[in-house]
């Protein structure tokens, strides 16, 4: 029997630089670097671990080449925060042709979530999207995500600009197909 999810999802975003809030908790320790790369493997790896809890499920059955095809294009990055050394999150920018940045995935391993790292780990892609050029920074996030993951994107300074209820059919988890 498919059962279906009843979800909400929130559709954020900044339209001007002056609206962000960077974090201001301090965090040890704490290093971010963008994986120039493209490795299907390791994007793989952190897709995964970070949104197993959340239920990420569409990328998983991309095969080796349709996850090098995402990652070896100009207009996306990837970029990794560490603590001493660890993985401790992640986020995905997509460069969209309006001069709009996307924040496509976001989120932390389960190890450090409640530790601070999320608002430093936000801030950062925030950052980078005003850096970077863009007139307008979006994310989208949904009621199976975190408890406090709307917060932290209200609390950085993002507004809702769309909500939409929906179901959606959430196949067992894992669904996952080797590389």
């Amino acid at each position: 029997m498919i059962e279906r999810t009843p979800i909400t999802v929130y559709y954020l975003q900044m339209t001007a630089e002056d609206q962000f809030r960077p974090s201001t908790r301090l965090v040890a320790d704490f290093e971010i670097r963008q994986a120039i790369a493209p490795s299907p493997d390791y994007s793989r790896f952190l897709y995964a671990t970070v949104g197993e809890k959340w239920r990420w499920y569409e990328r998983l059955s991309w095969t080796r080449e349709r996850w090098l095809a995402w990652l070896d294009r100009p207009e996306q990055e990837t970029w990794v925060g560490y603590v001493q050394g660890t993985p401790a999150g992640y986020y995905e920018l997509e460069h969209q042709p309006d001069a709009t940045v996307q924040i496509i995935y976001f989120g932390l391993m389960p190890d450090f979530i409640g530790s601070g790292y999320g608002g430093a780990l936000l801030s950062a892609a925030i950052r980078r999207g005003w850096e970077s050029g863009a007139k307008r920074v979006w994310v989208h996030t949904c009621t199976l995500d975190h408890e406090y993951a709307l917060r932290n994107y209200l609390a950085r300074g993002f507004q809702v600009f769309k909500e939409e209820k929906k179901d959606v059919i959430i196949p067992p988890y894992p669904a996952v197909s080797p590389l």
